[in-house]
């Protein structure tokens, strides 16, 4: 993983345009390819990124981008789209390289997980008609709980928590935005899936256009039966 601190701006193209205007910034080019920019703030969520397959090109500025100050310029050209990321340098405050080995990835504790085997054996809890792609399907930031097929033919993707809060809505819509950058996936819609959602969370997926799931963990383990409750 390469880690460098610099003065820079940056310009996205493709599906979307954007701009950063100049500022201190991270830059972070991971093993995969991925290119990440981000603030000092937002969590963990980068101000802008390209997910791989990407090449990353290094070249001299123009003259006229060195007569603004720019030292090098970065791009960052998706393969298999016209996306492109371009960064202008101006001050390199820091540049290092570090090899992170394999990581084991995110080891879940004993109730989120079992939600998650559970959901997936019992998928129709998403609506009639959803199949299941794969449990953990992995992307560039991390792994999606399920992927599943809606039954108009989109992808569905599902964040799973214990307790859903904010963050946890958050992380799904990081993986919403990368998904869709996938035509063989795409339209991907989403589901926040918990045990109990937070009002704030369920607001927030609301505005997002992402579902919300309660899930009955005891009636998934099928040691209550809710059609036997008085309340």
């Amino acid at each position: 993983m390469r880690l460098v601190v610099a003065r820079c701006s940056a310009r996205y193209t493709g599906r979307l345009t954007a701009h950063l205007p100049q500022a201190t910034r991270l830059l972070v080019v991971k093993s995969d390819g991925s290119v990440l920019l981000h603030s000092d703030g937002g969590s963990y969520k980068p101000l802008n990124w390209m997910s791989p397959p990407c090449t990353l090109a290094v070249s001299a500025p123009d003259a006229e981008a060195a007569a603004r100050g720019v030292t090098a310029v970065w791009t960052v050209q998706h393969q298999k789209s016209d996306d492109r990321l371009e960064i202008d340098l101006h001050e390199v405050h820091h540049d290092s390289s570090h090899d992170l080995g394999v990581d084991p990835g995110l080891v879940k504790d004993g109730v989120e997980a079992h939600l998650q085997e559970l959901l997936a054996a019992q998928i129709e809890l998403l609506g009639t008609g959803h199949t299941l792609v794969r449990r953990e399907y992995m992307t560039a930031i991390g792994p999606v709980d399920i992927l599943a097929k809606h039954p108009d033919g989109g992808t569905v993707a599902v964040e799973i928590k214990r307790r859903g809060d904010i963050d946890g809505v958050e992380q799904l819509t990081r993986y919403l935005d990368l998904l869709n950058r996938d035509p063989l996936l795409a339209p991907v819609r989403g589901v926040f899936a918990a045990q109990e959602i937070k009002p704030q969370a369920r607001v927030l997926a609301t505005d997002r256009g992402i579902g919300c799931l309660v899930l009955d963990y005891d009636a998934m383990r099928g040691v209550d039966d809710p059609e036997s409750r008085l309340f």
